[in-house]
């Protein structure tokens, strides 16, 4: 059996065929330019390197509900040309074989639960922070969606006296995403992260936002796991500054296990995603 991932963002799609143990046999990397462009080399690469079934994680928002008509479409991005795009649809008229359709942030956070630093916990959520704020949650070890999914980067937080930075998301003057993301870093700095000296200030003022949306993770889900991942959280110096300012923040007020067993970098690392994809792709086929 050979099963294929697709990790479709915004920069670029990745596809892949590998095992239902996550083993990577091949991958490509396609630029996300438009949708007739990126999802003909998506279409050309699963016909030149055939699989019995495939999980797709798509940027979003997405519609991931069957009972809805926009079910499988991406809906409302701000990415140019991909808005009520139907990429599911795109893929069942050209592969008759199952088919897994979720969000990114979801496929990631499957990819850890069964394979990665939550594999033996049932419920876990996973953030990437970079380009953008999401999170995937794994309750039960699966997936959890409600009416639609989870949108946790825009989650609202307490702004930090005296932060008067203008929030780098065009929709919310105080999510997380517009005041913590890769973008909210370089337009504080004028510096791309990775530049950003790992004692500057600005990655106290990161950590404490990323420490109150973890707060506000444990109050709503009681997860076993936050798994951090992403551009941002490459800054390995943030993790005791999040475990600081969590501990702090939730005042002692629920238990929770042991902060460096609690809120950890992903087991992973890059391959979160396409792992996940390979790993629903079996899940397809499962339910098929």
């Amino acid at each position: 059996m050979t099963l294929g991932a697709i990790e479709a963002g915004g920069t670029k799609f990745v596809c892949a065929t590998g095992n239902e143990q996550g083993d990577v046999f091949d991958r490509v990397s396609i630029p996300t330019t438009t949708p007739a462009e990126t999802m003909a080399a998506v279409d050309d690469y699963f016909t030149t390197h055939p699989v019995d079934a495939i999980g797709i994680g798509s940027f979003g928002p997405i519609g991931v509900n069957p009972d809805t008509p926009k079910y499988g479409y991406i809906t409302t991005t701000p990415k140019p040309g991909w808005g009520d795009f139907n990429f599911l649809g795109h893929l069942q008229a050209k592969f008759d074989m199952p088919l897994y359709w979720t969000t990114d942030v979801n496929e990631a956070a499957y990819g850890e639960a069964e394979m990665g630093i939550a594999k033996d916990v049932p419920n876990s959520i996973y953030m990437t922070i970079g380009t953008g704020v999401g999170a995937g949650v794994i309750a039960n070890n699966r997936i959890f969606n409600g009416r639609t999914h989870t949108e946790l980067g825009h989650m609202r937080i307490n702004r930090l006296p005296g932060d008067d930075f203008k929030s780098a998301c065009p929709y919310h003057d105080i999510c997380l995403e517009g005041l913590a993301a890769g973008p909210a870093v370089g337009q504080r700095t004028g510096k791309a992260g990775k530049d950003v000296a790992a004692d500057d200030p600005v990655w106290a003022i990161v950590a404490d936002y990323i420490a109150q949306a973890c707060v506000n993770l444990t109050v709503s889900f009681a997860p076993d796991k936050i798994i951090l991942n992403g551009g941002v959280m490459k800054q390995k110096q943030l993790f005791p500054l999040i475990h600081e300012k969590f501990q702090s923040y939730l005042n002692g007020y629920e238990e929770v296990p042991p902060l460096a067993e609690y809120i950890v970098p992903a087991g992973l690392g890059d391959n979160s995603g396409v792992v996940g994809g390979l790993l629903l792709a079996k899940l397809a086929l499962t339910e098929a």
